[in-house]
Formats: structure tokens, sequence, C-alpha cells
């Protein structure tokens, strides 16, 4: 089966960060096939058995060969389609942000959310089980991490979604 790997904090090519030989390497390391690096910012296409464990396990091999400790979001190309499908039509995809987290479904309207997005000038547009559409007020503003981040009180890591919608409409069957 074909899975979408957000890894956090990634920017490639940037002093600190692990190449993309590093990247390749560690999924390679997990057992994982046809794997395919997106842009330079850990985003991963691959296949595997097991996911979860793959993406364990390239969390490990990451950190091992790269020296830099970074968590890795996996999904189904598939389920992220549809989250693309769901924010067609949404006023100013260039503002909104796919985020990835381990946090279960978050009440997009709850009053907490709502403040705290509000503070972050951004606003939850959809939410999923492990994932949200977050819209940023301002263009080149990345909110939606640490938004998520302070919501669930774990990891998370974002994709714009023009970038989402570019790697669905290139790589889901």
């Amino acid at each position: 089966m074909r899975f979408v790997a957000f890894l956090r904090n990634v920017n490639q090519g940037q002093r600190g960060q692990p190449t993309t030989d590093d990247i390749r390497g560690a999924f390679e390391d997990a057992g994982c096939r046809d794997i395919r690096t997106f842009q330079s910012n850990g985003t991963v296409l691959f296949d595997a058995d097991d996911p979860a464990g793959a993406a364990q396990t390239a969390e490990a091999a990451l950190e091992a060969r790269s020296g830099h400790a970074r968590e890795i979001f996996w999904i189904t190309i598939e389920q992220l389609a549809d989250i693309a499908a769901s924010a067609a039509g949404v006023d100013a995809p260039g503002l909104c942000e796919v985020t990835l987290h381990s946090g279960g479904d978050i009440a997009a309207h709850a009053r907490e959310v709502v403040d705290q997005a509000r503070r972050r000038r951004c606003t939850v547009v959809f939410t999923g089980d492990g994932w949200t559409i977050v819209r940023n007020d301002t263009l080149h503003q990345g909110n939606a991490t640490p938004l998520i981040e302070a919501l669930t009180g774990a990891r998370a890591s974002s994709r714009g979604l023009p970038t989402v919608v570019r790697l669905v409409d290139r790589f889901a069957p």
C-alpha cells in the first residue's frame, strides 16, 4: 500500500538538516519500498506492509544516519487525496496548511480551539482523525503546526495545501 510521510521540521539543503540520502536511506533501512522524496521539506512517498512500524524504524534510522531526530507522521495517499478533495473550493488555498498529528480529532468549533487559533492568527477549517486543515490570516505564515501542537500537547507536521494538492495530483491513483 502507498503512504505519504511528513517528517517534522525538515528543510533539506539547510545546515543542520538531514540530507535526501539520509531520508531515503532511513526508509530503506525500515524496509520500505518504492521510496520517493517530494520537494525538499521532508515529504516522502513509500510502500510498506506495516507503516507504523516502518515510520518508527525510519525515525531511529534517520537519527543514526544524520544525527538529527525527526518525528515522522504518515497517512495513506488515498486519505491524503480525500483531505485535499475536502478542501476543494476553500477560500485562498495558498493560505491553508494540512497538518498531520497524533492528537485524534480536534473539535474545530470548540471555544478553546477558536480562541487559540485567533491568538495565532489562523482558523481551523476542517478536521479529521489525525489531521487538520488550518487557514492562516496572512500569506507565508506557518501557524498550523504550533497551533495543533498547543491543542494536542503532541508533535505535528504541516505542509501547504497547494503542495499537498500537487503531490496528490502527481501520485494518487
